[in-house]
C-alpha cells in the first residue's frame, strides 16, 4: 500500500492535493509539536478538516510528546490509523487499546535507533508497525538502508504468526528505495517528496506500487 505524506504537499491546497493522489491507499499525515521533534507541522482541527475533504483512510503518525494524552482524539476525529512512538509514551498499550476502541487501527513507531526486540511482545496490542527510514522531524531526508534489519525482523514475526499486523516504513522512499524496502518486507510505503515533487502524483503512486509488487513477487 503507498501513503502518500502531505508533509511533502502544498499545505494552503491540503484538500485538493488529496485529491491528486485519491488513487492512493492511505494519505499520511505527520504530525509534529516542535518538542518530541524539532518541527513543527499539524494538529488535531486540520485532521478533522482533512476528513471532511477527503475519502481516503488518514494515516495519522503522532511525532508528539505525551501521545497517552492526545492519541484516542485523532482516532475520534476518523483517522484510519493513529501511530505513536514508543520513545514518547508512557503507557503504549493502554494507547493502543483506546486507539482501537475508538475505531481505528493502533499503530507503534521505533525511530531509526531504537531497537525492535524488546517491544516484540508489546506489538502483539498493534495492528501497525512504523519503522522510521529516517530520524523523524523533517522531509526530504535520506532513506537508512541500515534499519532494513527491524522490517525484515518483523516480518519473519508476521509470517510466523505471532504477529498480525502492517509493516510500515516512512523516510526517504521513493523509485530507487522501495524496493529494497519490499524485499525485506514492508508492505506500507510512506512517500512524501517522490509523490507530491512529481509532475503526476497520481502516476507516482501507481509507479511505486508497481515497484513494490514486483519486488514483493521476487
Amino acid at each position: 500500500m503507498i501513503a502518500p505524506s502531505i508533509l511533502a504537499a502544498d499545505f494552503a491546497r491540503l484538500g485538493e492535493e488529496a485529491d491528486a493522489v485519491d488513487n492512493a491507499d492511505w494519505l499520511h499525515v505527520d504530525v509534529m509539536d516542535a518538542h518530541f521533534v524539532p518541527n513543527l507541522t499539524l494538529g488535531l482541527p486540520v485532521v478533522q478538516s482533512l476528513r471532511k475533504a477527503t475519502a481516503l483512510p488518514l494515516d495519522c503518525h503522532l511525532m508528539i510528546d505525551d501521545p497517552d494524552r492526545w492519541a484516542p482524539g485523532y482516532a475520534e476525529a476518523g483517522a484510519a490509523n493513529v501511530t505513536i512512538h514508543v520513545e514518547a509514551a508512557r503507557d503504549p498499550v493502554q494507547v493502543a487499546r483506546a486507539i482501537r476502541a475508538a475505531g481505528a487501527f493502533a499503530g507503534l513507531s521505533v525511530k531509526p535507533g531504537t531497537p525492535l526486540e524488546p517491544y516484540l511482545e508489546l506489538l502483539r496490542e498493534f495492528d501497525t508497525l512504523l519503522v522510521m527510514t529516517v530520524e523523524p522531524g523533517f522531509g526530504g531526508q535520506e532513506f537508512m538502508a541500515e534499519v532494513l534489519p527491524k522490517v525484515r525482523l518483523a516480518r519473519e514475526q508476521v509470517n510466523a504468526g505471532h504477529l498480525r499486523l502492517f509493516v510500515e516504513v516512512d523516510g526517504g522512499v521513493g523509485a530507487d528505495t522501495i524496493e529494497a524496502a519490499a524485499e525485506a518486507g514492508a508492505d506500507v510505503f510512506v512517500a512524501g517528496s517522490a509523490v507530491y515533487g512529481a509532475d503526476d502524483p497520481a502516476r507516482a503512486v501507481d509507479a511505486l506500487r508497481d515497484r513494490a509488487r514486483a519486488a514483493m513477487a521476487r
